[in-house]
């Protein structure tokens, strides 16, 4: 097989939507807030103008990935396949909104890589294991408790924090504050002008 290029390039798509394409990779611990975050920057973007798109770990599993458990390596394939659906949004013109556990920094630096350079935006939302227990919104942390449910992030399957992502979010925060502090750094990146 041999790539072949096309005559509108994403630079061209780029001017067309009147911004960047990019990746916002939201990673952390089941009920840290991602999904929510995500669901409120798009929101936020949306009204700014920005064509965006969300990919939400749960609604992957409906469809693209639908054939993957949980184990490490269709994990692996999860995010391997996520990783290469965004890509493609990129190239676009989309800002990509990622809404991922994804716990090996591995796999999220597999799908940096797999991106031009500044187009990967790593935000880790962080919020402490207790706080997303206590949130607890799909009741998962109350099966894993119970050892009714296994290999989950957290408590019995490690989770891996980034060592140097472009944001790292406190995850108790109110949900506007923090979309701010997305805005702000999309504006900082030059991705979005409006």
């Amino acid at each position: 097989m041999v790539w072949h290029d096309h005559p509108v390039a994403r630079r061209d798509r780029e001017r067309l939507h009147r911004h960047q394409g990019a990746v916002i990779w939201f990673t952390g611990l089941s009920g840290s807030g991602k999904s929510t975050l995500a669901g409120q920057l798009e929101q936020r973007l949306h009204q700014l103008g920005v064509s965006t798109y969300l990919l939400d770990g749960d609604n992957v599993r409906h469809g693209l990935c639908r054939d993957l458990g949980f184990s490490d390596a269709d994990r692996r394939e999860n995010i391997r396949r996520v990783g290469e659906v965004a890509s493609l949004m990129v190239d676009a013109g989309l800002v990509v909104l990622t809404a991922f556990i994804s716990p090996h920094r591995a796999e999220r630096q597999m799908v940096r890589e797999s991106l031009p350079e500044g187009k990967f935006i790593e935000v880790f939302v962080d919020t402490p294991l207790a706080v997303c227990e206590a949130r607890d919104p799909k009741g998962l942390y109350k099966k894993a408790r119970a050892g009714t449910l296994t290999n989950f992030t957290g408590i019995d399957a490690v989770y891996e924090p980034p060592h140097a992502p472009e944001l790292r979010l406190e995850g108790e925060q109110l949900v506007t504050n923090l979309t701010d502090q997305l805005l702000d750094l999309l504006h900082s990146r030059a991705i979005i002008k409006v």
